[in-house]
């Protein structure tokens, strides 16, 4: 019986994972930056206002997408964690670490647009409401995985309780996201689901898109770069890590400037001179 090897394991491998970070990153910047330029211009100038919330719910175009990039970057998370208990794969717990810092911006940004959008939608700027409050224990969640990750010394026995926390947490985000639709809150209930077709105008759903996909890119950009800086300071004293850091220096030495050789005045020769 023969076993067809899966390709993309070998970006398992510190030193695969760092090329192919060099190639994807750039990209990523650049896409992230086009699509947040397109949505934040189709989502302020080109949809129209709300029938009753006027422009207020523009806030809407940065709250939902960073709303929903925390929720997806801790599921991730946990995903990753899963990987590190069962198969112990290095790369799988520094992404899981690298995606802490950026779920947890992204959700401190959906309670702060969130509680600018609810002040004046309900008048006031924060309440112990279902989803705001499931939202900020995720919030404690990712703060809690980075600090327990950095709170122990061995990195292996940090990373394998930083998972279990994961994985523990993983429940609270079916709990914000079915919130509207099990308990009776302010928050408003769902605007666009799979099984139906959005309740919006189609240039504020063309802008919610935009910035989603924006928000997608920026964090796969940052989370990868962090990786890779995570795997050059674990890997330090590998082979291909001074292999790289030394292509990457000479990289970006600015180049020598062409000598041009000239004859000293006075030492041309006269033809038949002896």
């Amino acid at each position: 019986m023969t076993y067809r090897r899966i390709r993309w394991l070998k970006f398992t491998a510190p030193a695969n994972f760092y090329a192919l970070v060099q190639r994807l990153a750039p990209w990523l910047w650049a896409g992230a930056a086009v699509l947040a330029v397109a949505g934040l211009y189709t989502g302020f100038f080109v949809a129209p206002p709300d029938y009753q919330q006027g422009n207020s719910y523009r806030i809407m175009f940065i709250h939902v997408p960073t709303a929903w990039m925390g929720m997806f970057l801790y599921l991730l998370m946990a995903v990753y964690a899963v990987i590190y208990l069962v198969w112990r794969i290095k790369m799988a717990d520094i992404m899981a670490r690298s995606l802490a810092p950026t779920g947890a911006l992204m959700t401190l940004l959906a309670l702060w647009t969130g509680a600018l959008w609810g002040a004046p939608t309900w008048g006031t700027f924060w309440v112990w409401d279902a989803r705001l409050t499931s939202t900020l224990i995720l919030l404690f969640l990712f703060l809690g995985y980075i600090a327990l990750h950095a709170a122990v010394d061995d990195r292996e026995k940090g990373g394998r309780a930083a998972s279990l926390l994961a994985l523990i947490g993983a429940v609270n985000v079916p709990i914000i996201y079915f919130s509207v639709e099990w308990w009776h809150t302010l928050h408003q209930g769902m605007s666009i689901t799979l099984t139906q077709a959005p309740t919006m105008a189609p240039s504020m759903f063309t802008a919610l898109l935009l910035m989603t996909g924006a928000c997608w890119l920026y964090s796969a950009a940052v989370t990868l770069r962090r990786a890779q800086a995570e795997a050059l300071e674990r890997e330090s004293d590998s082979q291909w890590v001074t292999e790289a850091v030394q292509r990457e220096h000479a990289l970006r030495q600015p180049a020598a400037p062409a000598v041009r050789a000239v004859e000293p005045r006075g030492a041309i020769s006269k033809e038949g001179d002896s």
